[in-house]
């Protein structure tokens, strides 16, 4: 739905830059913010990585243990499991699907809680940066500043840079 949304706002400022380019170019000043670039160089951006990572970092090492542990009771079973009790075999395989179970549950969660905080953290990024357009928009009198999806951009209207520098130096 967002991305419709932005895919039409993009399509509407394009055929606005178009028609204004028809009447005079040289009277217009047009900007391109390469949104993919501003969430991979910026230092908000890279700040909020950091803070995803250390927020779910134990989580994800519980995972891993669990993980392990499934790789180690499979390994296990295959290996020894034709001359193990019929009883400890089975009681190893009910305990193997539990785990599997548990292990499928935690990461399925564990991914869902992790898209959520990130675009949680990425659109703070994208606000801020929003703000950061705007004031370069007026302070260098900007009459249309374009971001992603955009077909084809020319580096010589490409203001990511300033973006990014004013987005570190906040």
């Amino acid at each position: 739905m967002r991305q419709a949304f932005i895919r039409a706002a993009a399509a509407l400022a394009i055929a606005l830059a178009a028609s204004l380019a028809s009447a005079q170019a040289s009277d217009y000043k047009i900007g391109f913010v390469n949104t993919e670039r501003l969430f991979k160089e910026a230092t908000p951006a890279k700040r909020a990585q950091q803070k995803l990572e250390r927020e779910f970092d134990g989580r994800d090492g519980d995972i891993q243990k669990l993980a392990k542990q499934v790789r180690d009771l499979q390994a296990l079973l295959e290996k020894d499991g034709v001359t193990m009790a019929e009883s400890d075999r089975r009681n190893k395989e009910r305990d193997l699907a539990n785990m599997s179970r548990d292990l499928q549950r935690l990461q399925r969660e564990f991914r869902e809680d992790l898209n959520l905080r990130r675009n949680e953290e990425l659109a703070a990024v994208q606000e801020r940066a929003n703000k950061v357009i705007q004031q370069i928009a007026e302070a260098e009198k900007f009459d249309l500043i374009l971001q992603d999806p955009v077909v084809y951009a020319s580096g010589r209207i490409d203001i990511t840079d300033k973006v990014i520098k004013a987005l570190a130096d906040k």
